[in-house]
């Protein structure tokens, strides 16, 4: 399985960024959103699974990122409106042939190369 982050760049405070996770070799189960920012360990931000149920957020991007999926594209994507600086990352998705979401990075087989978002204030 091969992901593959796109969508990062440099956007102004209160500003919106659409990442997109793109897979390829086979369909995974369930997709997560992580991201590193500068000195500090990878978090978990929103993840989400084929097999049904709601997506699970971080409590700091609840309410102003959106994480969703298009079947026929194989292709998750994270909606972040609202942005701030603090949400300054490289955003990495990750995969697993499991159903069930998990918060810990350790749990996922699959990455993507990663996608750096940088938000000005």
């Amino acid at each position: 399985v091969q992901l593959q982050a796109s969508g990062g760049g440099l956007v102004q405070t209160g500003g919106s960024l659409r990442l997109s996770c793109a897979a390829s070799g086979r369909t995974l189960s369930s997709v997560a959103w992580f991201r590193q920012a500068p000195g500090k360990e990878r978090e978990f931000v929103a993840a989400i699974s084929w097999g049904g149920g709601s997506p699970v957020y971080e409590d700091s991007v609840r309410g102003r990122f959106t994480i969703s999926r298009d079947n026929a594209k194989n292709t998750v994507y994270l909606q972040m409106n609202s942005l701030k600086p603090e949400d300054t990352a490289v955003y990495y998705c990750a995969g697993r042939l499991l159903y069930s979401i998990r918060l810990n990075a350790g749990q996922y087989d699959y990455w993507g190369q990663g996608t750096l978002v940088t938000v000005s204030s």
